[in-house]
């Protein structure tokens, strides 16, 4: 913003004299010195409302102590002159009249305001500086009280930088804010949109099932008056046909009266017919008459009192029937009863499961409302040394904790690189004993496939020596044997710092636990002859030496050699073998290929898996030695109660074996350890938290699956 042109013809003289508001006078010769080109413009530009707005007098006490003479002429302070001026000053009557030097400062504060632009971002900003400037001229001007004013107007610059700092740190997080609050604001809506549609439905489900209700109602009501009629008509035909019946025998009776009164009449018209005498005929007739009577009536007492009996074979064909039926009729009855149970159990397991949905809601919402979005894996693509596609082979089958560990090792990975020195770490105690040394030793830089290399030679020589020494100590006497005395402890820490950092790889991670003394060295002696037993047992059972087997045939390898491994974990070794669900058992497999390792030492998925189910066996195998002896972490036990346990969680346990897990537990040597049954009952005790990390660190197998208890 260009400056207004100075008029300096009124203020402007050779030395000029500002007054202070303390009534000091200060004589400034204003000289402009010359300054750097970057400078020039604010100083011609400060020169010049100085020399426009500098007052060549005494500066009038306004509005205080105001008066017609607002700008006084040029005196100095000690004079005569001036003392009389400032007592006839004071005596002049009070006035309203701005002085010359305010009014000016207000109108270019007038005119610099009337020409910035207040529409952008920064008008604030752009509407500070003139009021910045107005306070250079005061301190400028004020040569007295410039330190001061000077350093109010820095305490003010610092702190509206300061907070022009949290303003622009805040800026993201507010949009952030906006992003994650829509973005929870969706979801909400989803959610309930989904549950609209939820209720709608059940709704509608709701309405069809009280309308079939009521259809079914309608169809019972009018099959019971169906029935009802039915009922009223079968007993009408029912009555219609006795009284046809008897009927019938009535007239069947008449009718045979009327047949033999013909006969008798028949005969007593001819007598001679028959040859024989009719008196005897008579009689015998009568007789006969007598017993079809007798008969008839025999006849009808049979039918009245049988005439709804049914055959024996009918009745016991119908019996069977009813019985099976019957047998039927009991079985719906318990399904029945079963299907009310599981349905009330079903009805309680949906109230659980709709108050676990309220609460996992909730501390969804608690978390959305919390937590920090999950981070975007693929921008480590650019920094990762191999570009995107080394970073996708790291981060295959990797979780966000397993992630950030290979990130890590990465960073970690340069750092080491860049240095050149390692600092000793001298001879304290908890030093390691192939650490211990003061002063600076050199980072030998060696690549991971070296320090895997080194490391296997350091086993192959460890497994052929009779491992008298510690291996700590064995490890530093390797190093001296490789690369001198001088060099030795320069590897030693090159090769610490190297496994220290790199704990996704196999051979490094478990040669670190050795060497801080977390594992023993039976774990790995234990699992290299796992691995070579299963290669060996694969090569017996390849017939054709072709270097392939079934995948029938390796199931029976895993389960001759994991007696007591579960079914679900011999699958899992299956399918980290190539195994799949719509694979069979006939399809081959080069079973060399389990057991190869790269250039870094890495495992296939097979030797992993097996590893992996190897510290899972395990602890469950101290967890439940933990259950059976029915104590916390911090209670004292004895040894003859982990010497029962042991034995009852694991029946095939032999001596030799049980007295080696008790020696490390308890930490003794096995020479010491007492007879069963020659212990006392609070004799040695150990505290069950450190029992178990002793145990965790040796090589803790099953020996025998566990004796099923008796059912109750």
């Amino acid at each position: 913003m260009a400056s207004p042109k100075p008029r300096c013809s009124s203020f402007a003289t050779t030395s000029r004299t500002h007054i202070q508001p303390s009534g000091v006078t200060v004589d400034d010769s204003y000289l402009i010195e010359t300054k750097s080109s970057q400078n020039r413009k604010f100083s011609q530009r400060q020169k010049t409302l100085s020399c426009q707005f500098s007052i060549g007098g005494h500066l009038s006490p306004w509005p205080t102590y105001t008066s017609g003479q607002t700008i006084l002429h040029n005196r100095k302070p000690c004079s005569y002159d001036y003392r009389k001026r400032a007592g006839s000053w004071q005596q002049q009557p009070l006035g309203t009249t701005k002085p010359r030097y305010l009014e000016q400062l207000e109108n270019y504060l007038r005119k610099e305001l009337l020409l910035l632009d207040l529409s952008t971002d920064s008008a604030q900003e752009l509407r500070l500086q003139p009021y910045r400037e107005i306070f250079e001229f005061f301190i400028e001007d004020f040569k007295t009280y410039k330190p001061l004013l000077s350093s109010i107007k820095n305490a003010y610059e610092v702190m509206l930088a300061h907070q022009r700092e949290k303003i622009r740190a805040l800026e993201p997080l507010k949009a952030k804010l906006v992003t994650v609050n829509e973005d929870c604001n969706e979801r909400i809506l989803a959610m309930r949109a989904e549950e609209r549609y939820e209720i709608s439905m059940l709704k509608k489900e709701k309405m069809n099932l009280l309308k079939l209700i009521d259809k079914k109602n309608e169809e019972k009501i009018s099959l019971q008056s169906e029935v009802s009629k039915l009922r009223k008509n079968l007993a009408e035909e029912y009555l219609h046909y006795l009284s046809e019946r008897d009927a019938r025998k009535i007239l069947i009776a008449d009718l045979n009266e009327l047949r033999y009164q013909r006969e008798d009449m028949s005969l007593a018209q001819s007598p001679g017919i028959w040859g024989e005498d009719p008196v005897k005929l008579t009689l015998a007739l009568k007789m006969t008459r007598q017993d079809l009577t007798r008969t008839q009536m025999e006849l009808n007492t049979m039918k009245a009192n049988f005439g709804d009996v049914v055959p024996r074979r009918d009745f016991e064909m119908q019996e069977k029937t009813n019985k099976d039926l019957q047998e039927q009729l009991d079985s719906l009855r318990g399904d029945y009863e079963e299907v009310c149970k599981e349905h009330e159990i079903l009805l309680q397991l949906h109230m659980t499961t709709l108050k676990e949905r309220d609460q996992f809601y909730s501390e969804l919402q608690e978390i959305q409302r919390t937590s920090t979005p999950r981070p975007d894996w693929t921008k480590c693509e650019g920094v990762v040394a191999g570009g995107p596609d080394r970073w996708q082979m790291l981060a295959e089958g990797k979780n966000s904790d397993q992630l950030v560990d290979v990130l890590l090792e990465e960073i970690g990975e340069g750092l080491l690189r860049e240095k050149d020195f390692f600092p000793g770490l001298g001879y304290g105690e908890a030093i390691p004993s192939f650490l211990r040394f003061d002063g600076t030793v050199e980072n030998k830089k060696p690549t991971k496939k070296d320090v895997v290399n080194l490391l296997k030679d350091a086993w192959k020589e460890r497994l052929v020596e009779e491992q008298k020494e510690k291996f700590p100590d064995f490890f530093f006497n390797f190093l001296e044997n490789r690369f001198g005395p001088g060099d030795a402890m320069a590897w030693a820490y090159t090769i610490f710092e190297n496994i220290k950092l790199f704990r996704s790889n196999e051979v490094m991670s478990q040669f670190y636990a050795l060497l801080m003394g977390k594992r023993s060295e039976s774990v790995y002696i234990k699992q290299k002859e796992t691995v070579v037993q299963l290669l060996k047992e694969m090569t017996n059972a390849d017939s054709q030496n072709e270097g392939l087997i079934t995948m029938e045939n390796l199931s029976t390898v895993l389960k001759s050699t994991f007696p007591f491994k579960r079914e679900e974990r011999i699958q899992q070794l299956m399918e980290a073998g190539g195994w799949h669900s719509n694979s069979s058992n006939a399809d081959l497999l080069n079973y060399h290929s389990l057991f190869i390792e790269d250039e870094e030492g890495q495992s296939m998925p097979f030797v992993q898996k097996l590893w992996e189910q190897y510290m899972d066996e395990k602890d469950e195998y101290l967890q439940e030695l933990k259950q059976e002896l029915g104590l916390e972490l911090h209670d004292k036990v004895t040894l003859p109660k982990v010497r029962e346990a042991l034995m009852n969680i694991d029946p095939g346990l032999d001596k030799q074996t049980l007295n080696s897990y008790l020696s490390q537990a308890f930490q003794l040597p096995v020479t010491e350890l007492p007879e069963e049954g020659e212990e006392k009952e609070e004799g040695i005790v150990e505290q069950l938290q450190i029992a178990l990390e002793q145990l965790q660190m040796i090589d803790l197998r099953r020996m025998g699956a566990r004796e099923q208890e008796p059912a109750s």
